[in-house]
């Protein structure tokens, strides 16, 4: 990007400078030609080129100058538009006084490498308002209007500016706006409890129904840093023994589980989810 930054200086300050692309052979062996074997003029051609394939890393600025440098070698050049918004991004048009001068630049700058990328030039779809304000000012008030009116319907049927009118009005006459389509909820997937990080806290499954907290403290009170046995009244197979410290859970942990406490079901002691 330094690079870029100062390649575009560079050619900043040698814009005055930059000549018009020099005739290749495919260029002058068109020009021999006699003039029946010259290509019909394209019902579309006009004043003004569109410019595609711009290098959008140089400032916008510095491009517009050199496109007028650069085309001024072929005649008067009346404007040079170019904007910074996403959908001009890379793009510019130029407007000549007369369509010869436009059809003669279009021949020979096509393809040239402006700025290390070569430029597609075709002839723009319409007139520009430099163009009409030049040769037919007579017209420009009327051509301007209509400008500006297809710009403001294009904008109006814009799809996101669409979406919203519809909305606003289905708000005003009290109709209420489409529901999204409800979205299948993904499952919560929990983890095991055999995978569960280290915790002081132990719990314990598969107890036997008749078990009391008395039986359980004896059983686990044999292991070092003790501290107390929780059961859950409603749930008699279940609960939860703590211990001061993990290593001394583990140790605990890894001792009971799977012991058989009445002699056939094995309880299940894991750490506790946090």
């Amino acid at each position: 990007m330094a690079e870029m930054a100062d390649a575009n200086i560079e050619d900043a300050e040698q814009m005055n400078k930059i000549e018009a692309p020099s005739q290749t052979p495919e260029t002058a062996a068109d020009e021999a030609k006699p003039a029946t074997e010259e290509q019909e003029e394209p019902e579309n051609a006009s004043e003004t080129l569109y410019i595609q394939n711009l290098n959008d890393q140089v400032k916008l600025s510095y491009m517009k100058t050199t496109l007028t440098n650069l085309f001024r070698h072929y005649g008067k050049v009346l404007d040079v538009v170019a904007h910074r918004n996403v959908r001009m991004r890379g793009q510019a048009f130029v407007s000549f006084a007369h369509v010869d001068l436009a059809r003669k630049a279009l021949k020979e700058v096509q393809k040239f490498p402006l700025y290390g990328k070569p430029m597609q030039v075709s002839y723009a779809k319409t007139r520009s308002e430099a163009v009409v304000k030049t040769l037919s000012p007579e017209e420009f008030d009327e051509f301007h209007a209509l400008r500006l009116k297809r710009k403001k319907r294009s904008r109006w049927d814009n799809p996101v500016r669409r979406k919203l009118r519809l909305k606003k009005e289905a708000l005003a006459t009290g109709a209420q706006p489409e529901a999204p389509a409800p979205t299948a909820k993904r499952p919560v997937v929990l983890m095991p409890d055999e995978y569960l990080p280290p915790n002081q806290i132990l719990f314990v499954q598969n107890l036997p129904p008749d078990i009391t907290k008395d039986a359980l403290v004896a059983m686990f009170s044999r292991f070092e840093n003790f501290y107390e046995v929780r059961m859950i009244p409603t749930k008699k197979d279940i609960a939860f023994v703590e211990y001061a410290d993990e290593a001394s859970a583990t140790v605990a942990k890894d001792a009971l589980h799977n012991f058989k406490l009445d002699g056939e079901a094995k309880i299940k002691v894991t750490y506790a989810r946090k």
